[in-house]
């Protein structure tokens, strides 16, 4: 019946999110690179009954996170925020990217700590291309905290 609401539950798209850096709004294409990895210490000492080695959680480790953009006149702010980049001076942010359901509400939240740039690349530039400019931005982190959003 048209205008019925269905009560399936079905995944939610991949493409409608929003990227905070500092609680600013920023438009992205794509994020890549929203990992986390727990490493494995083994142990077995000589006189153990067991021929394999014990296995216990390590240390945690988290990707590097990968945005990319359309190229917009005037806007440099990835690149003046790269430049602060120094030895030992690195302007640190938290950056919050959230994946929005249908009502563009958010549903599960990725918060990236101590955030700062690794990396930028400008776009590549071809006189018989027809695509958008597109620049890219590596930022290096500390932690990945994902939870799901709070209602409300």
């Amino acid at each position: 019946m048209a205008g019925e609401k269905q009560n399936n539950i079905w995944p939610l798209p991949k493409f409608h999110f929003e990227v905070k850096i500092d609680k600013e709004e920023w438009f992205f294409q794509e994020v890549n690179g929203l990992e986390s990895e727990t490493e494995v210490l083994e142990y077995r000492h000589g006189k153990s009954k067991q021929f394999a080695p014990f296995k216990m959680p390590g240390m945690k480790k988290v990707s590097d996170v990968t945005l990319k953009k359309g190229v917009f006149t005037g806007d440099t702010k990835l690149f003046d925020w790269y430049k602060k980049v120094k030895l030992n001076t690195i302007e640190r942010k938290s950056i919050t990217i959230s994946l929005l359901n249908e009502n563009h509400k958010a549903e599960i939240v990725w918060t990236l700590s101590n955030a700062f740039p690794k990396k930028i690349e400008s776009t590549n530039l071809n006189a018989q291309g027809n695509e958008i400019a597109i620049e890219t931005i590596v930022l290096s982190h500390e932690d990945l905290d994902i939870k799901k959003a709070p209602k409300g």
